[in-house]
């Protein structure tokens, strides 16, 4: 049986290569119908925001392979309601369908994956 997994994404979507690799990784690991997650947490959650405007930091746009997750079979996918709260994202409409989660609830989906990785 295959090992599960959650991808835990940190950094603001034009902040380096972490949030492109976290949805590089996914999108792989969907293609082969591994069992994982992603959470948004910290600055990631700003992944989730629309509108936004990459090719005015010369950066190419995270939206299309956002997009692609659910084709991938990556359906599993949460935010962490403290890290809208402390952006100001609270009223946030994400750009892919994620479950909100508090403190407790976020520790209960770490401990049910077998292997998480952080980026």
């Amino acid at each position: 049986m295959a090992k599960s997994m959650l991808i835990i994404s940190r950094q603001a979507p034009w902040s380096g290569t972490g949030p492109r690799e976290a949805l590089d990784i996914a999108l792989a690991g969907g293609a082969y119908d591994l069992p994982l997650a992603m959470l948004f947490l910290d600055d990631g959650v700003f992944q989730l925001a629309t509108a936004q405007q990459p090719a005015r930091l010369q950066q190419k746009d995270l939206a299309a392979n956002l997009a692609a997750l659910p084709m991938f079979g990556v359906d599993e996918l949460y935010v962490c309601s403290a890290s809208l709260a402390r952006r100001g994202l609270l009223q946030l409409a994400p750009s892919l369908p994620a479950q909100v989660l508090g403190d407790a609830a976020l520790a209960a989906l770490i401990d049910r994956f077998d292997c998480v990785m952080t980026l």
